[in-house]
């Protein structure tokens, strides 16, 4: 693939990932009933185990009692943060791998920019 299609391609990637974040921010698709319109599983959770079952008891209490929503938030996005943190390391790892690799087997295994691979 050419640079100019692969930068095509990431551009269109970019695009897409956004609209997905955005769209459903402006076309309110969440639940317009709800408290919080966009909540989280573990309330719709509790909400149908209340329904089906009422009289269940949860087998461990909460370590830490209910946080405010700016903590809640605040401990999420940092949940968020060390994923991508990790996910990034690991794919430098595997990416630095590969170009060692590629360095190690030497220059005839892959043609330059501007070379063929018939020469």
């Amino acid at each position: 693939m050419n640079r100019k299609k692969s930068t095509a391609l990431t551009l269109l990637l970019i695009l897409i990932a956004i609209a997905i974040a955005v769209i459903p921010m402006f076309l309110n698709f969440g639940d317009p009933d709800a408290e919080e319109p966009f909540g989280g599983t573990d309330a719709g959770a509790e909400t149908i185990v209340a329904e089906q079952n009422p009289d269940y008891e949860p087998w461990f209490d909460p370590i830490v009692s209910d946080l405010p929503g700016e903590v809640e938030s605040g401990l999420f996005a940092l949940q968020a943060a060390l994923g991508a943190g990790f996910l990034g390391y690991v794919l430098g790892v595997y990416r630095g791998r590969a170009r060692i690799r590629t360095a190690a087997a030497g220059p005839e295994t892959e043609p330059g920019p501007g070379k063929r691979a018939d020469h």
